[in-house]
């Protein structure tokens, strides 16, 4: 059984848990919990709900002039579907209360002495903005991630290889999951790849964990030095994230036919934890973690919830991290999700990957495009290497796309019929047409962490 709420005034609810790790052969890490009803799911968010936003009130001063100023408050929560009362908060106001209240903003709800670690977002665009966790919110992101482990198939008998940046990002300490449940974790993080090659041939590993693009790079540069992924190496799982390719079935199968192993898709994000959700053994979809975060999937221009299986933007309410709740956060991430149950017999909701995002989402005439609608026809052709970019610029104030895109060495066609091909296919799947760029192989730059798949020349852009 899931242990008993504990519930502690201006804390969030904690549970301590499993303490034993299963069997071997257990198909879950918490049977009781990862395969309950829906409505005993649904029960459990909103006791949770309810002891999370009283703490966020309590403890933090933006959430008190938040709920203030909009007119609400947790004491008027009786149902899941009231938390659409309450304002959304995104990564500006991260960031700008941070810079407002240094270090930490005033998001935070609890004493800083209570923080013990902290992750930080690249700052890619913008200043990096931190993620404080307690003591109990690390230890519930670490069983959470060994819960993870064990549904992709991962166990104590594996050589567990990390191939993330420890640098403050929020991924790096994911291997203490794989350490959990028993696995042996190797550190490796981000090294050349000849190096990493040389780790992951000498001490066997059976698992490692990279981005979808490096892990195509990574066996592309195992075959240049004369080792085949599938014969002399030993990796048999292999876990994406921080790009779509992982949940594109046509990029799984390709790095799949590469490695000779199976890969699975995971998300997660800096400013909650880690992975918030993950493939188990079926492959159908992304188990979503839904005892510390409350899913909703939302039209991104009038905030109303999408039909299921329908694309929307993803909005995050974490339900257990005391140190600084996140309380309907924007991602900007274009997700869709069933609530059908899964063959593997788990019953949370599920994600079907991300589709792409707001701010990488093009508009070509008036047809929404995203880089992983072309990913899923590059990858699908073995007559193309798999790697791509799309440029867009602006000729007589119309917007234009050029689609670049590989030849494998083993093609006969022409570049012309190849560009003519894939233009079609293009027009068919998406309604874009767009301008295709046959070029020879390894003449796109390969990622070692999330791939730049958008070119934007445009000077003078509007909305």
């Amino acid at each position: 059984m899931w242990p008993t709420l504990v519930r502690l005034e201006g804390k969030s609810l904690m549970t301590a848990p499993p303490t034993n790790t299963p069997a071997d052969d257990a198909p879950y890490w918490d049977a009781a919990l990862e395969t309950q009803t829906r409505a005993d799911w649904d029960a459990l968010k909103l006791e949770l709900l309810k002891a999370h936003l009283q703490h966020a009130y309590n403890g933090s001063p933006y959430y008190r002039a938040s709920f203030d100023a909009a007119g609400v408050h947790p004491g008027q929560v009786n149902s899941l579907d009231d938390l659409r009362r309450f304002p959304f908060i995104d990564k500006h106001a991260l960031r700008d209360r941070q810079i407002a209240i240094p270090p930490l903003g005033d998001l935070v709800a609890v004493p800083e002495r209570d923080v013990v670690y902290l992750s930080a977002s690249s700052g890619s665009t913008g200043v990096p903005t931190a993620s404080p966790f307690t003591a109990g919110d690390f230890d519930d992101w670490i069983d959470y991630e060994a819960r993870q482990f064990w549904s992709s198939g991962l166990r104590p008998v594996d050589r567990y290889c990390h191939c993330l940046n420890f640098s403050l990002f929020i991924g790096g300490p994911c291997v203490l999951g794989a350490q959990k449940l028993g696995a042996l974790g190797i550190h490796a993080g981000t090294l050349p790849s000849e190096r990493l090659l040389l780790i992951l041939r000498q001490f066997q590993a059976t698992a490692m964990w990279t981005t979808p693009s490096y892990a195509w790079a990574l066996g592309e540069t195992a075959v240049k030095e004369g080792i085949d992924p599938r014969r002399d190496l030993a990796v048999r799982r292999i876990i994406v994230a921080g790009e779509p390719g992982g949940s594109i079935p046509e990029t799984r199968a390709r790095i799949e036919d590469l490695w000779g192993a199976s890969v699975y898709d995971y998300y997660g994000l800096s400013d909650i934890f880690g992975s918030c959700a993950g493939m188990c053994e079926e492959k159908d979809g992304l188990h979503w973690a839904e005892d510390h975060i409350l899913v909703e999937v939302l039209d991104p221009n009038t905030h109303v919830p999408v039909a299921e299986g329908e694309r929307g933007e993803l909005v995050l309410t974490t339900l257990r991290k005391a140190a600084r709740p996140m309380i309907r956060f924007r991602t900007g991430d274009i997700v869709s999700f069933t609530s059908a149950p899964c063959r593997c017999g788990r019953t949370s909701i599920r994600m079907h990957g991300v589709h792409g995002r707001l701010d990488d989402m093009l508009i070509i005439k008036g047809v929404n495009i995203f880089p992983s609608d072309v990913e899923a026809l590059v990858r699908g052709d073995d007559r193309h290497t798999g790697e791509y970019r799309l440029v867009v610029d602006r000729f007589e104030h119309l917007d234009r796309l050029t689609v670049e895109l590989e030849r494998t060495n083993t093609s006969s066609e022409f570049d012309d019929d190849l560009a003519e091909r894939f233009g079609r296919r293009l027009k068919a799947l998406t309604g874009v047409s767009a301008s295709v760029a046959v070029l020879a192989p390894g003449t796109l730059p390969r990622a070692t962490h999330k791939a730049k798949r958008v070119e934007d020349r445009r000077t003078d852009l509007w909305t």
